[in-house]
């Protein structure tokens, strides 16, 4: 073996070592031990699920190469198939001494990302006229979970895309993980920080022109809180851009106040113009709040796509951010709320347990065996 090949494997199965449930150490010391056998695993989750086992499959491959043994990984559904709840998703097949101190890390690598490729899958098919971009990173448990929110966003959008026409994820933040979404880079303009920094909304928008001369332009409007006044001032100072539909506004104004020229009332009232029915047709304060509230609601988003008309710069796109989770953008949806671009990291799990992915064994050698309560795991088999 080559000592590359060595250092590999030894960072492999030390890896495994540090990692693994101390419980499946000693179950393959005792299967070394004591005489080994093949045996087949199922693996499954409690919850329906778009199916995305891209990582956790490239991860056993890699591993039965290095631990020098043949693997047969069997999946039930395609990438980016809807699954149901208890229902087998893969079977993984080879000597129980190889297999199972690997349990932990492959199931980690599966439950999390199939949750999130379902939410992201269920906000495109939502608002399937809206794009979206994964801005999810920050948010993220370290690096390798954010590589797995945006392959799982990337699974749930090209399912939506398929299935419903939707326009999909664009891209998202960071350039590691750009390649899920067909992109050499990732996407954005700036943050809050340069406009603080420029100190003002008009002068952050020209930095970033003569410093990206060409580029498409994204402009936060809510830190000063005039998000009417500053995204009119730059479609006036950049005029071509805006009518060539080079220009976006991102709306990200936070839960503690209205859009510039909002209240309650205001908002009611605009909701009366462009969707009579909306309050009528909503009960829950949640809903509600996604409707007339403080923050990015349906009357801001109207409100802003009606300001910016009337002033002759109807090609300018809206981008939203700031809380679109599966039940916001279906209350959007619904009310037909002009939005071109959703920004989001909400698409990522919110209740963690149900991410919770179990691999159990069902068959040893050719005699099927698992234990009382879950046969179901053999209908497949």
């Amino acid at each position: 073996m080559a000592p590359k090949a060595k250092t590999k494997k030894a960072g492999i199965e030390t890896h495994i070592e540090s990692w693994s449930d101390q419980y499946f150490l000693k179950t393959k010391a005792v299967v070394e031990r004591f005489g080994d056998v093949d045996v087949t695993y199922a693996v499954f989750m409690r919850r329906p699920v778009i199916f995305a086992p891209r990582l956790m499959v490239t991860w056993l491959e890699d591993v039965a190469q290095a631990r020098g043994f043949a693997i047969g990984i069997t999946l039930n559904y395609d990438e980016g198939q809807w699954a149901g709840a208890g229902e087998p998703l893969a079977y993984i097949r080879g000597p129980l001494s190889k297999l199972v101190d690997l349990e932990t890390l492959y199931l980690q690598k599966l439950g999390a990302a199939c949750v999130a490729a379902n939410n992201a899958f269920t906000m495109c098919v939502e608002l399937p006229e809206a794009q979206f971009l994964a801005m999810d990173v920050r948010h993220c448990a370290g690096t390798e979970m954010a590589e797995m929110m945006a392959y799982a966003a990337a699974v749930g959008s090209d399912a939506a895309k398929r299935q419903v026409g939707a326009k999909g994820f664009l891209g998202n933040a960071t350039g590691a993980t750009a390649h899920y979404f067909g992109r050499d880079g990732g996407l954005g303009t700036m943050p809050h920080a340069l406009i603080g920094y420029a100190g003002s909304t008009l002068k952050a928008a020209e930095m970033f022109v003569e410093a990206f001369p060409g580029e498409a332009l994204t402009v936060l409007v809510d830190y000063y809180g005039q998000e009417i006044t500053d995204a009119l001032t730059v479609c006036r100072r950049f005029p071509e851009m805006a009518s060539a539909g080079q220009l976006s506004f991102r709306l990200d104004t936070h839960g503690g106040r209205f859009v510039e020229g909002l209240g309650p009332q205001e908002s009611y009232a605009v909701l009366e113009r462009f969707a009579p029915v909306a309050v009528r047709r909503y009960r829950s304060d949640k809903e509600l709040r996604f409707l007339t509230g403080t923050g990015v609601t349906a009357a801001a988003i109207f409100h802003f796509r009606e300001r910016l008309d009337t002033a002759g710069f109807e090609a300018v796109k809206i981008v939203v951010s700031s809380g679109f989770d599966v039940a916001k953008c279906r209350v959007m949806a619904d009310v037909g709320a002009p939005i071109d671009v959703v920004g989001t990291g909400s698409f990522l799990p919110e209740n963690w347990t149900e991410t919770y992915a179990t691999a159990d064994i069902v068959a040893y050698g050719d005699k099927p065996s698992v234990k009382v309560g879950r046969e179901f795991l053999l209908k497949r088999e």
